[in-house]
């Protein structure tokens, strides 16, 4: 199972005279680690090399580095930590001694690597949906059993027959879910997959 961060957070390694600063931040989406990355790199410093993974979308940069030795070891640390929905940007100033391009690799990949292993986790937790109908008889119960459940309500309507709920919660909480509604409302309940209309 992935996580993502629970808040933004940064860590500083020198090496050999430079100096670098991870900075990783969660991200809702491609825009939001652009946004990141261009919010924390410094004008000033010498390369602000960067990497962002959300579920198969990912991209790195080498800013100015020789290719290969900065994005993609940045990016091998939100995998080898095992992140999902994370941008980090590692920022360097150069401190007069070349580091060699494999001396780069460990310096930016181990500086995202330091940074990701000492944050707040947060785990990304699967989600699913169902569409859920009862009677008014069963909407006291339905609706407490739905909040122990974690469940957010995307959609409520009223039907001349009672309730029909459009719900998403945690994947692994559906099963024992459903046998709570069957077992409170005595099998009154309907529960369904969400169909996709197109």
């Amino acid at each position: 199972m992935l996580d993502t961060l629970a808040a933004p957070t940064s860590h500083q390694l020198d090496i050999k005279h430079s100096r670098f600063l991870a900075q990783a931040a969660p991200i809702s989406d491609a825009a939001a680690a652009l946004a990141f990355i261009q919010s924390v790199s410094d004008a000033d410093a010498t390369h602000n090399c960067w990497a962002y993974r959300h579920g198969n979308d990912y991209r790195s940069s080498d800013d100015g580095e020789p290719a290969g030795t900065a994005g993609r070891p940045i990016l091998a640390a939100i995998d080898g930590q095992g992140y999902d929905r994370i941008a980090v940007v590692v920022t360097r100033w150069y401190g007069g001694i070349k580091l060699g391009a494999g001396g780069l690799v460990r310096a930016y990949g181990g500086t995202a690597a330091e940074c990701l292993r000492l944050a707040q986790r947060l785990p990304l937790v699967p989600m699913t949906e169902r569409i859920l109908q009862c009677g008014f008889e069963d909407m006291g119960i339905v609706h407490t059993l739905l909040g122990s459940a974690g469940a957010e309500k995307l959609e409520e309507h009223f039907l001349p027959e009672g309730l029909r709920l459009h719900v998403r919660l945690p994947a692994d909480q559906i099963d024992a879910l459903a046998l709570r509604l069957r077992d409170a409302t005595r099998d009154r309940l309907r529960l369904s997959e969400p169909v996709d209309h197109d």
